[in-house]
């Protein structure tokens, strides 16, 4: 049996209290249908921009995800003192002189807006590669003669030229692209495949949405009392739950991204793995923030190295979690991963995994989960040291 470490699982139990974490179309909390019971949701979509903004500000290594590149690029022209009507007109250019399809922006009035352009796909690039694309605009600032409207004959288009320069740029790559992948099609070489999979995050329990009322007063009628009722009413949809939450580190994806040298990728793949399993742990989606603070930590984390593939203990939820004699959640739900754990890797061979070992709040007696660490970065370290003592094969 091959015995090369390949993915690092991460295992979350985390209580969360009232709250809208992530919200659909019509400001709903998201739910699902999970063993015909209804479930509070976090969509992983919500959860990775958490993870992947948190990651970036322990790492100061920032990508930037953006169909307004343009307007980036005349920000950094300004910066360097240009004129603004000069810098939007030479941000419209290079915006449009990738192979990215593009179109001119519009106003409220439907009317296109001259030196504004948008691209149809998202770039998504480091965020020090919008300096080197200032830098092709400074290099051909005298060519930037007309504003562009997008009806530009070939003859008066500057950017036709530097297409190859601008294309270059765009398919540079940071840890953060190294980590979470990108697509971009209209561009060689500019695919990255994701080295992690993040799992949508719901309860292990079944939850009612709940609707708050609310009403906000008028200082100005309250102090003169001329008037009842209030300024503004509404009303806002909560939750509360405790989440199951997983996610995995393809290894030998991440080392593949990010150097032809192994020693070189293995040494990068420590850092940015170990952080990124910090910063799912520590991360949290911002929305409503201002109104439920729900800044919770979780109760359980239970790190996995194996040699097969990622195994996700969803399946210990599918029948939903009944609350403890006296209440709550978590209690249960810790033990349902540590019994799932023990019935799931009995059933595939405990050798698969080369690695287990598990941080919590307050639970001794958990046997299957691997040695208890005494804090999160204790967990996460042992758990990278192992997987990447030498590079996946």
């Amino acid at each position: 049996m091959d015995r090369t470490p390949r993915f690092i699982d991460i295992h979350v139990v985390q209580p969360i209290p009232y709250a809208n974490l992530n919200r659909d179309d019509t400001n709903s909390v998201k739910t699902m249908l999970y063993g015909d019971a209804l479930r509070t949701r976090i969509s992983s979509q919500s959860w990775k921009r958490a993870i992947r903004e948190h990651f970036q500000d322990a790492l100061g290594d920032s990508a930037l995800r953006t169909r307004r590149i343009g307007e980036r690029v005349a920000e950094v022209l300004r910066g360097r003192g240009w004129d603004k009507e000069l810098a939007d007109r030479a941000g419209a250019h290079v915006a449009a002189g990738s192979s990215i399809k593009w179109e001119v922006a519009k106003g409220k009035d439907k009317q296109p807006i001259t030196n504004k352009v948008l691209t149809n796909a998202l770039v998504y690039l480091p965020e020090d590669a919008v300096e080197e694309l200032a830098d092709i605009a400074e290099a051909h600032k005298d060519a930037i003669t007309v504003d562009f409207t997008g009806k530009e004959k070939a003859k008066d288009k500057p950017e036709s030229a530097l297409k190859g320069k601008i294309d270059r740029i765009l398919i540079k790559r940071n840890g953060v692209i190294n980590l979470f992948g990108r697509m971009l099609a209209e561009i060689d070489q500019a695919d990255v495949d994701g080295a992690v999979q993040v799992a949508h995050a719901f309860t292990t329990h079944t939850t009612e949405v709940e609707l708050d009322y609310f009403a906000a007063v008028d200082d100005v009628t309250a102090a003169r009392n001329d008037e009842t009722g209030s300024g503004h009413m509404g009303t806002a949809e909560f939750s509360t739950g405790t989440l199951y939450r997983f996610a995995t580190v393809d290894l030998k994806e991440l080392t593949k991204n990010l150097s032809d040298d192994s020693e070189i990728a293995v040494d990068a793949a420590r850092e940015l793995a170990g952080q990124f399993l910090l910063s799912f742990i520590e991360s949290l989606p911002q929305a409503k923030k201002n109104s439920t603070a729900p800044h919770s930590l979780p109760h359980l984390v239970h790190v996995a190295v194996r040699s097969d593939r990622p195994l996700s203990f969803a399946a210990a939820f599918e029948e939903p979690v009944r609350s403890a004699q006296h209440g709550g959640y978590v209690a249960r739900s810790v033990e349902g991963i540590d019994a799932y754990s023990h019935a799931a890797n009995t059933l595939l061979g405990s050798g698969r995994v080369l690695h287990a070992a598990h941080a919590s709040l307050h639970f001794d007696k958990l046997e299957h989960l691997g040695e208890r660490r005494p804090s999160f970065e204790a967990l996460v370290a042992a758990a990278v040291a192992v997987a990447l003592a030498e590079a996946p094969q």
